[in-house]
């Protein structure tokens, strides 16, 4: 029997700009994803994206908006459930990040796309979150009910 993870991720823009946290995954470079995470028992998806987006950026965002969900399978047989969110930055707080993070990038549609090229992205949801946020795809946050 397979386990389905369950997570959820923020595109959160401020600007042109796009926050992405740039972690290490064992490999030989760092990869870049939004603020991202798997949602703990107990918590919603609208809880979780907010605890994680405190924990991976310190910054306090508003939600705006429900990208939908994002069923992505990996070449090793892991399926993620991924609900993805768009958010606004309210405030940046005075919090440690989380170890798994060592830094936080406002980059433009531009700059994630070379890096997609240079696959340093850590999947490819990262862009599609991106793209469908700009395209103005998204549906209200009272769709999930919690």
């Amino acid at each position: 029997m397979s386990l389905i993870h369950s997570t959820a991720a923020c595109v959160i823009q401020q600007g042109e700009r796009f926050l992405l946290v740039e972690e290490h995954r064992g490999g030989p470079q760092s990869v870049f994803n939004q603020p991202a995470g798997h949602i703990e028992p107990g918590e919603g998806p609208i809880r979780a994206i907010l605890r994680e987006v405190v924990e991976e950026t310190a910054w306090q965002v508003s939600l705006t908006g429900y990208l939908g969900l994002y069923v992505f399978h990996t070449g090793t047989g892991e399926t993620f459930h991924s609900h993805g969110f768009i958010a606004e930055p309210l405030q940046q707080l005075d919090l440690p990040l989380d170890p798994d993070i060592f830094a936080t990038h406002w980059l433009t549609i531009e700059q994630i796309r070379s890096l997609d090229q240079q696959a340093r992205l850590r999947s490819p949801l990262v862009l599609k979150r991106i793209e469908d946020a700009l395209s103005g795809q998204c549906y209200p946050l009272a769709v999930i009910r919690e």
